[in-house]
């Protein structure tokens, strides 16, 4: 790996919990985005672009040139910005090659008849291991899947952006309950992760605040994972890490803009067409909740 040790600007969006990343070289001023967010109101379908600017008005301040908006996985709860990244800065959009995945399983359940499931709606979908330049910085992908079938964690110098694989220690783990998830495969992932030098910077996609604790934090290292994680910590195993997160999943109700966000995001980050009257429209999925319960025709 690259010896270069990148500047990274976070940036918290706190209706999401989420954290997106600014990542660059200092030498050469090329740089990428992690994980962007689109502003979506879901009470009145509104979007804006407040959030993804300000990245954007930082890497001008910096002057720095945008190479790449690259996602984790896609995600439950935003939207993905990458496509204002694209339109404003011709950087490629990226994500792991398992999208196609992701894609294949909620093409039905949304009746996505636009949408392809070969994952071309991204500009490049990169293998497990693959590398490539952002100037003077080598990026490398992880594939670490189990919170989704297509999640990868990016390795940039001594720093894993690592999406929704692991939270701060004090929070533990993400879900693995979602079409496609897997606790023994998120486990093995997060083992993964656990075994790059105890040193090695670890960067969350999200938080939330774990009790007792006052301020948001996304920044910790492999070392306090390994030594504190509330889930994982402290040579916790296999069956006992899936047992625990099986009967915490069992408890969670659905992310708030889960419909919005995997209907955007498996198609990079673009609305599904726009109807005859020229608006988009984003479907919710209705279904009985106790068998036997028919719906009105």
């Amino acid at each position: 790996m690259s010896t270069t040790k990148p500047l990274i600007e976070a940036f918290f969006d706190e209706p999401t919990n989420t954290v997106s990343y600014l990542v660059a070289d200092p030498q050469s001023r090329k740089a990428l985005v992690i994980d962007p967010v689109l502003d979506y109101d879901h009470k009145s379908g509104q979007v804006d672009t407040t959030s993804v600017e300000k990245i954007l008005a930082e890497a001008t301040r910096r002057g720095l040139t945008i190479e790449w908006a690259l996602e984790t996985h896609a995600h439950a709860d935003h939207l993905s910005g990458a496509p204002f990244i694209k339109g404003r800065t011709g950087a490629r959009i990226g994500i792991g090659e398992h999208i196609k995945e992701v894609q294949a399983i909620f093409r039905p359940v949304f009746n996505a008849t636009d949408l392809k499931t070969d994952g071309s709606d991204f500009d490049h979908l990169f293998a497990d291991r693959e590398r490539f330049a952002v100037g003077g910085l080598e990026v490398e992908v992880l594939f670490t899947p189990g919170h989704t079938p297509a999640d990868v964690s990016y390795r940039i110098g001594d720093a894993v952006f690592v999406g929704d694989t692991l939270f701060m220690p004090d929070y533990g783990t993400a879900r693995a309950d979602f079409p496609g998830g897997d606790a023994h495969r998120l486990f093995r992932s997060i083992q993964r992760l656990l075994a790059l030098p105890p040193e090695t910077r670890l960067f969350m996609c999200h938080d939330y605040k774990a009790p007792g604790r006052d301020a948001y934090a996304w920044e910790t290292t492999v070392r306090e994972e390994r030594d504190a994680n509330v889930h994982v910590g402290k040579g916790v195993g296999e069956e006992q890490f899936v047992a625990m997160r099986s009967a915490r999943d069992a408890t969670l109700a659905a992310p708030v803009l889960l419909l919005p966000s995997i209907q955007v995001n498996i198609r990079a980050g673009r609305f599904p067409p726009a109807e005859a009257n020229g608006v988009h429209y984003l479907m919710v999925p209705v279904k009985p909740r106790r068998p036997g319960v028919g719906l009105p025709a």
